[in-house]
């Protein structure tokens, strides 16, 4: 089990539902994708280990759970501004969204 964890810094986290705009392989690494979501009050760009999981066609306008405050870092010369939330079940790797598919985007998670 990971060290706990203080309730103030978890709440530091902002969690959202994005929209997948466009998904695309990385031109520069075979497990990466790029991704454009939507997340309610803008647009922006996530580099997601999941291509040996999930192809672009299956992600188009799903709904997913971003932490959308995460410092922007870069990946293989491609700009990440924050990141997908997924489980890891065996070997298959399961992206989290939720339940209802119209759920609004830039909904916030708690």
């Amino acid at each position: 089990m990971a060290e706990p964890l203080a309730y103030e810094d978890f709440a530091k986290l902002d969690l959202r539902i994005a929209k997948v705009l466009e998904a695309r392989p990385h031109p520069n690494a075979d497990k990466l994708l790029l991704l454009q979501v939507d997340v309610g009050d803008e647009q922006k760009q996530i580099v997601a280990g999941i291509r040996q999981h999930y192809t672009p066609e299956q992600l188009v306008g799903r709904r997913i759970v971003i932490v959308n405050n995460l410092a922007p870092a870069l990946l293989r010369g491609e700009a990440s501004h924050g990141m997908l939330l997924a489980a890891t079940s065996g070997a298959q790797v399961v992206l989290l969204g939720p339940d209802d598919p119209e759920c609004v985007v830039g909904a916030k998670v708690k």
